[in-house]
Formats: C-alpha cells, sequence, structure tokens
C-alpha cells in the first residue's frame, strides 16, 4: 500500500507562485508515474502534470503550460509541483496520485493523497 501526503498549498495573490510537495511512504514507488490532479469547488477533478519515474516524460494540462512545473526526487520519495503565475482560476484542491504510466486519465491512477488547498486571490 502507497501512503500519499501533499503540502505546501495556502492562500498566495495573483501572479505569485507555490511549490507543492507530495511525499509516498509505504510500498516503493519504483517504475510509477506520479501526477496532480486539481478540483475546484462546484467542479469536476482535472488533471494537471504528470511524470514518469525517470522524469524524462512530461505532460500539462494546456492551462497550466508554462506556468506549472513537475519534478521528482526519487531519493526522497516526492514529487513536486512549482506554480508560477498564479491565477485566481488555479485556486482547488490539489491532489497527487501514481499510476503505471504518464496519463492525464484520471481512472488510471490510484493511492490518492488527501489533498492542499490552493486559493489565489485577485
Amino acid at each position: 500500500q502507497v501512503q500519499l501526503v501533499e503540502s505546501g498549498g495556502g492562500l498566495v495573490q495573483a501572479g505569485g507562485s507555490l511549490r507543492l510537495s507530495c511525499v509516498s511512504s509505504g510500498r516503493s514507488l519504483m517504475l510509477s508515474a506520479l501526477g496532480w490532479f486539481r478540483q475546484a469547488p462546484g467542479k469536476e477533478r482535472e488533471f494537471v502534470a504528470a511524470i514518469s519515474w525517470g522524469g524524462g516524460t512530461k505532460k500539462y494540462a494546456d492551462s497550466v503550460k508554462g506556468r506549472f512545473t513537475i519534478s521528482r526526487d526519487n531519493a526522497k520519495n516526492t514529487v513536486y509541483l512549482q506554480m508560477n503565475s498564479l491565477k485566481p482560476e488555479d485556486t482547488a484542491v490539489y491532489y497527487c496520485a501514481r499510476s503505471a504510466s504518464v496519463t492525464a486519465d484520471e481512472s488510471e491512477y490510484n493511492s490518492w493523497g488527501q489533498g492542499t488547498q490552493v486559493t489565489v486571490s485577485s
């Protein structure tokens, strides 16, 4: 069983930055891809970004391309989401999850974290 714990959320003004972290414990994440999703109030959860085990393959939602960067440190069992130029529409609960491959398909992910709130004020 893999446990994922997100952190780093908070309140930031539009144009600001935050870095989210997701630390895993339990079973090894070896060969696993990791992804970030988000869910805004009243909306469905949506894909944000994903990264392969070795970090060589990354995928981003069009809405965050050029602003967000996903990375991982396998020695620390941690995946990061650097979020720059934040907008009010980025406000959501952000979740990390594990998958066998880099994909935007939510159904391919398991071992979800509990989420961390990101609020961007205008």
